[in-house]
């Protein structure tokens, strides 16, 4: 095995079986009126669903992607998945009122807003996204063996974070992690992922990473940025951000506006098992429980990790996109084809 190495790069409401669709459908939490009041706000782009996607390559190819402008017609709280695998995904707690129009880049579609709705409470009323299926998500079965992942997009922080911890009797706890975009493991309890892009506590301090999980149940390694997370990420300013993951070598980074980020690995040996697995190296062989986005479980059974801030033009890939792809992607959307 190569051993890891420092590289100017980067870390419910329902459970069981769905029918075969195994794409699960959460209840539109959002009134019909918010619904249109929300669509009425947001530029054209967004009232308009068959638009077709420019100006990102990567999308063709990507496993679902998601620019916040193609809600589903017949559900405003459902988003259209634009990548190849047809994934919906669901605006949960908020529907139609997470949409709101703010370009991440010129041109842009509208942004996603998630956020904490009430901090002081114990409950699930958190503006997050996702997809969830006990059973798997078939539709994102390209990542079951997959040799890599790539996870992308933009962001924008728009409120304090980390977010007060919602779970404790503690009035000013608050988080250790903020959720940004990642895609769940096949057994995860919709907190586990397979690949993962988050800012968490590494040695008590803060950090944007990459982590990752080759194995199912396995261990995690994660590939913390050196930089502080708030100079990375500062509030009220749109920054993209990309994480990749080889699952044959043990090899992730981290790109901040198309340029890596220097870091380090976090966990020491091999928690990926790559020296005691047979090569090939990739991942479990099961399609992914779904993805989470601005915080943990989908399935909407637990408020976790809240992230207040904007997300737009996210990309969940089964290759770990070159950085010079990483480069090319930031600058064909910030300057136009």
């Amino acid at each position: 095995m190569r051993p890891p190495r420092t590289r100017r790069t980067s870390h419910p409401l329902f459970t069981g079986r769905t029918p075969r669709t195994r794409r699960t459908r959460l209840p539109a939490l959002a009134l019909a009126s918010v619904a249109v009041l929300a669509a009425a706000a947001l530029p054209a782009q967004a009232s308009g669903s068959d638009v077709t996607p420019t100006r990102s390559p990567l999308r063709a190819g990507a496993v679902a992607a998601y620019d916040f402008g193609h809600p589903d017609p017949a559900d405003p709280a459902t988003e259209r998945d634009i990548g190849r695998s047809g994934t919906p995904l669901t605006l949960i707690n908020g529907g139609a009122a997470m949409r709101v129009a703010d370009e991440a880049y010129p041109g842009s579609s509208p942004a996603l807003q998630v956020r904490q709705q009430n901090p002081a409470t114990a409950g699930n009323d958190d503006w997050k996204a996702g997809t969830w299926d006990a059973g798997g998500v078939d539709s994102l079965g390209a990542f079951s063996s997959a040799r890599a992942a790539t996870v992308m997009g933009w962001f924008k922080m728009t409120g304090d974070n980390p977010a007060l911890n919602s779970n404790t009797a503690n009035p000013t706890d608050r988080y250790g992690a903020i959720g940004l975009a990642g895609v769940l493991s096949g057994t995860s309890d919709g907190h586990a992922v397979r690949a993962l892009l988050e800012l968490i506590q590494v040695n008590g301090e803060l950090k944007l990473v990459a982590l990752g999980r080759r194995l199912d149940g396995g261990a995690s390694q994660t590939f913390a940025a050196s930089a502080d997370w708030q100079k990375l990420l500062p509030r009220g300013e749109w920054v993209h951000l990309a994480a990749t993951f080889d699952f044959r070598d043990g090899t992730m980074a981290l790109y901040r506006d198309g340029k890596p980020l220097d870091g380090s690995y976090v966990t020491p040996g091999d928690p990926w098992e790559l020296a005691t697995t047979p090569a090939p190296h990739r991942a479990s062989p099961t399609a992914p429980r779904g993805i989470k986005i601005g915080g943990s479980f989908p399935q909407n059974t637990r408020e976790n990790n809240a992230c207040d801030c904007r997300m737009d033009d996210l990309l969940f890939l089964d290759r770990a996109v070159p950085a010079g792809q990483v480069a090319a992607e930031y600058q064909r959307m910030t300057e136009g084809d």
